[in-house]
């Protein structure tokens, strides 16, 4: 008996970590295979750490900062995460959500996930330039306000040197290539390796 519950001991153990990324489209490999999406390949690249981590990829293409908001609480208890990618708010700019609205709902999710023990990463969003400067500017200063107050990483523009190459993006001019998701996982891969020490 004493063998058998070890053995369980290890086997527990040896279970990978988990990294949750709730995000919008950007995250969900829009029109693009799924495999080729930069979460995939986030997932692959945990795969190979010792100890081992994976991905969980909770993102739903359209989802906005309360539908995302609203979902986390039931993936917290499903799947345990360590880390929280939070990767929302494209939607909610795109549909001129009144700031302070989605400013709310992005800092309760963090602390939804703060208070679950889980290390957050917030990733920020910029809009086109047609949004005008003011939302704009406002819009960035969100994302930079929460991770200062809530004391979390921040990825301040998830398509840093990809948003403005024309041979990176879809013909939609919001969404990136098959392409170009490597580079957006380089983004993203930085803070994150942080958080999973």
């Amino acid at each position: 008996m004493l063998v058998f519950l070890c053995g369980i001991g290890s086997a527990q153990a040896a279970a990978p970590k988990t990294v949750l990324v709730l995000g919008d489209s950007l995250s969900a490999a829009h029109n693009i295979p799924v495999e080729a999406g930069w979460v995939h390949l986030l997932g692959a690249r945990l795969d190979q750490m010792v100890p081992k981590w994976r991905a969980i990829n909770a993102s739903i293409s359209g989802e906005t900062s309360l539908s995302g908001r609203n979902r986390l609480p039931a993936l917290l208890a499903t799947y345990r995460p360590a880390v929280l990618v939070l990767e929302l708010g494209a939607n909610d700019g795109l549909r001129g959500l009144p700031l302070p609205a989605l400013r709310d709902n992005l800092d309760a999710t963090i602390r939804a996930a703060q208070q679950a023990k889980v290390r957050v990463l917030l990733v920020g969003i910029e809009l086109p330039v047609n949004y005008g400067p003011r939302y704009r500017d406002g819009l960035r200063a969100i994302y930079a306000e929460l991770a200062q107050s809530r004391h979390v990483a921040l990825v301040p523009f998830l398509l840093e040197g990809v948003a403005l190459d024309p041979a990176l993006m879809q013909a939609d001019g919001l969404h990136p290539v098959a392409a170009a998701q490597p580079r957006v996982l380089d983004t993203v891969w930085k803070p994150l390796q942080a958080l999973l020490r």
